[in-house]
C-alpha cells in the first residue's frame, strides 16, 4: 500500500494550490495561474488512479476464494490523528479511510475537476477574476476530497461545510450581478437549514453509539447483540425510534446538497456561476455529496433502520420524476440540465432505498453507485458542451440556438452521446447503470419501478428536445466574424468525456463496488431491458417530431394544456410556497413580533437603566462640585454623624 503522505497528496495538492494561488496569483502568477492549477489536478488524479489501481487489484482485495469461497475489499485507514479527545470510545479524528466507494470518488472527483481546469483554460480567458477563479475551483476539490475519505463522521461534516463554502464562492463569482449574489446566498441558507439536521443526526447517532468514528459506528448499530443498538432502537420519540431519527435527520443534509425534495429549490439558481462550475456541482462534487452520505451509512440503513430507508427511496423517486416534468418546460439549458441532474440524483437515491444488504439484495447499491459514475461523465460532458455553445452563441436560452452542429462539430457529436447516454440508449454507459436501477427497483418495489420507468421516458424526451431545439430546429443567424471557433483545450475535454460516456456501462462494476465489499457479478438480461429502452426511444421519437424542424406543434400542446404546462414551467410553484410561508408567515407571525419585542422590551429595559442612571447622576453630580471647602464641611459632619452613632446610639 502506498504510505500515507502519497495518498494524502491527492487532496492536500489542491489545498496547496488553493493558498497559492488565492495568496500570489493575482500579483505573481496572473495568467499562468489556470496552468499551475491545471497541473496541480493532473498530479491528483495521476495520484488517485494509481490508488485506484493498487486498491482494487493488489493490497485493498482480499482473495480467500481457496479457502472459504469468498472474497472481499478490506477497509483501510492508513492515516489517524485524534484531533479531539472526549473518552476512550470517542473522538474527532483526522484520517483517510480507503474502502470501494471513496476510492471511486477520488477518481471521480479528480477526474472530473481534472477536465473542467483543462476546459476552462479557454473559457473563462481573459475573465479579470482568472487566478481566483482557479483558487476557488482547488478549494471546491480538496474539500469533496477530502470528504469522501473522512473516517470520521464529524471529520465529514467539516469538509461537507467547505464543500458548502466552495459553491458559494463559485455561484456567487460574478458578484457584480445581484442574480448571481442572490442565487449564491440562496443555496448556502437552503443547505444550512438541511445541515442543521445533519449536524442533530450526527449528534443522536453519536450520543448512542457513543463513537464518531464510521467503521465503529457502523459496527455498533449492525451488531444484534449490540447493547448500543437495542437502547436506539427502543428510545423513541412521536413513536420513531432514536435511530430513525437520527439517521432520518443526516439524511436530511444529504437531501440538501443532493437538491432532493423539498430542498432543491437553490440548484436551479446556481446556474448563475460559470458553466464550467455548473459540471463540477452537478457531476463530481456537492450534488453527489447527499448520495455518498447515504452509501457510507448503508449498512445502517438497511440492516438497523429500514422506516429511514423508505424514506430515502420515496424522497429520491419523488425528485426524479417532479424535475424530469419540470425540464420539459424549461428553455434555459443550463436550467434544463440542473433538473436534469436533480432527477438523475433522485434514481440514485431511490436505487440505495429498494436496496438490501449483500449479495443479491444488494444490486441497487451496486446500481446507485455504478449511476454516480456514468452520470458523472456524461453529465460533466453536458455542462461543458453548453458551454462551449453559449461561449459561442453568447445566451442560454434555446430559442436564440438552432442549427449549431455546422458550427460546432466536436460540440455536436459529443452532446449527442452524451444525451444517447442520459437516455438510456445501448449501448451507452448510462443503459447500463440505469437497467440496474430499474432491475432492483422492480425486484423491490413495484410502485418505484413504473413511476421510474415514465420518468427514465421522459428524460429521453426533454433531453433530446433540447440537443434538437440546440443543434437543428432552425437556421441559425450566425455572423461568423463575432464568433470564434473553440479552441483544443475546450475540445479535449469533451472528446474524453465522450468516450467515458460511451465505454464506461462496460466496467464489471459490480466486481468492485458492492453493499457488503464482496464482488457482486451482474448479468444482462435482454428482455427486461426492452420496456426501458422502448419507451425511450419513443420518448426520443417525439421529441424529434416535436423540434427537430422548426414548427408551431410545441406551441400548440402548451396552449393545450394551458394550467398544467404553467404549473410545470412555474416549478410547481414551490419558490412562490417558500415565499409566501417565509414573508407573510414566519416574517409576520414570528419576526415582526420579535422585532417588536427587541425593539420596545429588551431596548426599553436597557433604555430604562439608562434613563435612571441618567436621573441618578443629575441628582447627585452636585456633590462633586471641586470645592475644598464643601468636602471638609461634609468630612466633619459624617465625622460628628459616626460620634453620635456610635457614642449615644450604638449601645
Amino acid at each position: 500500500m502506498p504510505s500515507a503522505i502519497i495518498i494524502a497528496l491527492i487532496p492536500l495538492l489542491p489545498l496547496f494550490t488553493f493558498l497559492v494561488l488565492g495568496l500570489y496569483g493575482r500579483k505573481v502568477f496572473k495568467n499562468a495561474s489556470g496552468i499551475i492549477g491545471t497541473i496541480s489536478l493532473l498530479i491528483s488524479f495521476v495520484i488517485a488512479a494509481y490508488v485506484a489501481y493498487g486498491y482494487f487489484f493488489n493490497y485493498g482485495y482480499i482473495d480467500l476464494r481457496g479457502q472459504f469461497n469468498l472474497s472481499h475489499y478490506e477497509k483501510l485507514i492508513p492515516f489517524k490523528y485524534t484531533w479531539l479527545q472526549f473518552n476512550e470510545r470517542m473522538s474527532i479524528d483526522m484520517g483517510i479511510l480507503l474502502d470501494p466507494i471513496s476510492v471511486l470518488m477520488i477518481v471521480v472527483v479528480t477526474f472530473v475537476s481534472l477536465m473542467v481546469h483543462i476546459f476552462s483554460l479557454g473559457y473563462m480567458k481573459g475573465e479579470e477574476r482568472y487566478p481566483t477563479y482557479f483558487a476557488f475551483l482547488s478549494l471546491f476539490t480538496f474539500s469533496m476530497l477530502g470528504l469522501v475519505l473522512s473516517s470520521n463522521i464529524f471529520q465529514i461534516y467539516i469538509f461537507w461545510e467547505l464543500v458548502g463554502v466552495s459553491s458559494f464562492l463559485l455561484i456567487g463569482f460574478y458578484y457584480d450581478r445581484p442574480s448571481a449574489v442572490a442565487a449564491a446566498k440562496k443555496a448556502f441558507i437552503v443547505t444550512r437549514f438541511a445541515d442543521l439536521g445533519f449536524l442533530i443526526g450526527i449528534l443522536i447517532l453519536s450520543f448512542y453509539a457513543n463513537t464518531l468514528d464510521f467503521n465503529a459506528l457502523i459496527a455498533t448499530f449492525t451488531s444484534p447483540t449490540s447493547p448500543e443498538l437495542h437502547n436506539a432502537v427502543v428510545s423513541s420519540f412521536l413513536g420513531v425510534s432514536a435511530l430513525t431519527w437520527g439517521l432520518a435527520l443526516v439524511f436530511m443534509g444529504g437531501a440538501g446538497k443532493s437538491a432532493m425534495f423539498p430542498l432543491h429549490i437553490w440548484l436551479p439558481d446556481a446556474m448563475e456561476g460559470p458553466t464550467p462550475v455548473s459540471a463540477l456541482i452537478h457531476a463530481a462534487t456537492m450534488v453527489v455529496a447527499g448520495v455518498f452520505l447515504v452509501a457510507r451509512l448503508f449498512p445502517v440503513f438497511s440492516l438497523s433502520a429500514p422506516a429511514a430507508l423508505n424514506i430515502v427511496a420515496y424522497v429520491g423517486i419523488l425528485s426524479a420524476f417532479l424535475a424530469a416534468i419540470i425540464a420539459c418546460t424549461q428553455t434555459d439549458i443550463k436550467r434544463v440540465l440542473a433538473y436534469s441532474t436533480m432527477s438523475q440524483i433522485g434514481f440514485m437515491m431511490f436505487a440505495l432505498g429498494v436496496s438490501g444488504y449483500g449479495g443479491e439484495n444488494g444490486l441497487g447499491f451496486t446500481a446507485s453507485m455504478f449511476h454516480l459514475f456514468t452520470h458523472a461523465m456524461f453529465k460533466a460532458l453536458l455542462f461543458l458542451g453548453a458551454g462551449v455553445v453559449i461561449h459561442f452563441i453568447h445566451s442560454n436560452d434555446m430559442k436564440d440556438m438552432g442549427g449549431l452542429r455546422k458550427y460546432l462539430p466536436v460540440a455536436h457529436i459529443t452532446f449527442l452521446i452524451a444525451c444517447l447516454a442520459i437516455a438510456g440508449v445501448p449501448p451507452f454507459a448510462g443503459f447500463f447503470s440505469k437497467e440496474e436501477i430499474l432491475l432492483a427497483a422492480y425486484n423491490n418495489n413495484p410502485t418505484i419501478f413504473y413511476i421510474a420507468l415514465i420518468t427514465s421516458g421522459l428524460t429521453a424526451f426533454y433531453m433530446f428536445r433540447l440537443y434538437f431545439s440546440i443543434f437543428w430546429n432552425k437556421s441559425p443567424d450566425i455572423h461568423t466574424d463575432h464568433h470564434n471557433n473553440t479552441s483544443l483545450v475546450m475540445n479535449l475535454p469533451l472528446i474524453l468525456l465522450a468516450i467515458g460516456a460511451a465505454l464506461a456501462g462496460f466496467i464489471p462494476f459490480g466486481n468492485f463496488v458492492s453493499s457488503d465489499g464482496q464482488p457482486l457479478e451482474s448479468h444482462f438480461n435482454p428482455m427486461f431491458s426492452v420496456a426501458p429502452v422502448t419507451i425511450g426511444l419513443v420518448g426520443i421519437a417525439i421529441a424529434w417530431m416535436l423540434y427537430k424542424k422548426q414548427n408551431n406543434k410545441p406551441e400548440k400542446i402548451a396552449n393545450s394544456l394551458s394550467s398544467i404546462y404553467k404549473t410545470a414551467y412555474r416549478k410547481f410553484y414551490i419558490d412562490e410556497i417558500y415565499l409566501f410561508i417565509t414573508s407573510k408567515i414566519l416574517f409576520n407571525l414570528v419576526a415582526r413580533p420579535a422585532a417588536w419585542f427587541d425593539k420596545n422590551v429588551v431596548d426599553g429595559m436597557v433604555n430604562a437603566s439608562g434613563s435612571v442612571t441618567q436621573v441618578v447622576s443629575a441628582r447627585i453630580k452636585k456633590i462633586q462640585s471641586g470645592k475644598v471647602q464643601q468636602y471638609a464641611i461634609y468630612s466633619l459632619v459624617g465625622v460628628i454623624g459616626l460620634a453620635i452613632l456610635f457614642i449615644y446610639l450604638w449601645k
